[in-house]
C-alpha cells in the first residue's frame, strides 16, 4: 500500500470511528507505529486530522456546530443549484416536508409563485417565508426550537410526524457517506430527522458536496433508506459511485 493510499484509509477509519489510535491502526494496516505517526502528522498538516495523545481525531469533530445564520452565508450558489433541481421532485398539489436548514430554506425560496402545495416544516424561518403565500397550505410543526439551527425538535415534533405521510420529504444533513449514512451532531435533531424520513413516501437528502464523507456523531438514516441525494457537481466522482452502489439516486446540480 502506497503512503497516499494508507493515509486515505486512516482518514476513513478516523471518520468512521470518530478517532484513530496509533497502536490499533498500525496493527490493522500491518505497519509500524512510527509509520502511522508520520501518516497522522501528514494528515494533520493537510488540515484533515488533529493529533491527540495516542492517536488523532477528525477536525470536523472538533469544530463547533455552525449556527443557522452562519450556514446561510456558506456555499450559497451550490445551495441555489441544489434547490432548483429539487423543484423537479415536487408535483403540483403535492404534500412536501421541508426539514429545517439553509438548503431547505433555499428550496422554499425557489418555489414558484402560485404553485399549489401542502408544506409541512419544523423550521420557523421557512414557515414565516411561506405563511403569506395563498397557494400553500402550511403546517407548522411544534416542539422545542434549537437556537443553533432554528429547528423544532423533540417528542412533540416526533409525535406529529408519526401521523403524517407526505409525498416527498427533503432532509438536510451535516455529513453523508456510503458507509456512514446521513449524520448530524445533535441527538434530538437526529431523532426528528429519522421521524421525517419515516413520514416521506419519497425521501430526498439535500446537502452540498462539502458534507461528503464528513461524519457527525448521530446517524439519522443509512443511505439505503434514502431515495435521492441531491448535491452539487463538485462531489468527487468516486464518492458518488460509492453512494449509488448502496441505493440512492445521486443527482449533481
Amino acid at each position: 500500500m502506497y503512503a497516499a493510499e494508507r493515509q486515505q484509509r486512516i482518514l476513513e477509519m478516523a471518520r468512521a470511528a470518530s478517532r484513530v489510535e496509533v497502536a490499533g491502526t498500525a496493527e490493522a494496516l500491518d505497519v509500524t507505529p512510527e509509520t502511522i505517526r508520520r501518516d497522522l502528522s501528514a494528515l494533520e498538516r493537510r488540515g484533515l486530522l488533529r493529533r491527540v495523545h495516542g492517536g488523532a481525531i477528525p477536525v470536523e469533530r472538533l469544530e463547533a456546530e455552525p449556527t443557522f445564520d452562519a450556514r446561510l452565508g456558506r456555499r450559497t450558489e451550490a445551495k441555489r443549484r441544489i434547490a432548483t433541481r429539487a423543484l423537479e421532485e415536487i408535483a403540483e398539489g403535492a404534500t412536501v416536508l421541508l426539514d429545517a436548514g439553509s438548503t431547505t430554506l433555499a428550496i422554499a425560496e425557489a418555489l414558484p409563485p402560485g404553485l399549489a402545495l401542502t408544506v409541512v416544516t419544523n423550521s420557523p424561518a421557512i414557515g414565516a417565508l411561506l405563511a403569506a403565500r395563498p397557494s400553500i397550505e402550511l403546517l407548522q410543526l411544534g416542539g422545542r426550537v434549537r437556537p443553533t439551527t432554528g429547528a423544532a425538535v423533540g417528542p412533540w415534533t416526533e409525535t406529529a410526524l408519526a401521523g403524517l405521510r407526505v409525498d416527498v420529504a427533503f432532509l438536510g444533513a451535516n455529513g453523508f457517506g456510503a458507509t456512514t449514512g446521513a449524520t448530524t451532531p445533535d441527538h434530538t435533531e437526529a431523532a426528528t430527522k429519522s421521524a421525517m424520513l419515516r413520514a416521506g413516501r419519497t425521501t430526498v437528502v439535500v446537502a452540498d458536496s462539502s458534507k461528503a464523507d464528513a461524519v457527525q456523531l448521530h446517524c439519522f438514516a443509512t443511505l439505503e433508506e434514502v431515495d435521492v441525494l441531491i448535491t452539487d457537481a463538485e462531489l468527487d466522482a468516486d464518492i458518488a459511485e460509492e453512494i449509488r452502489a448502496v441505493g440512492p439516486k445521486v443527482v449533481l446540480a
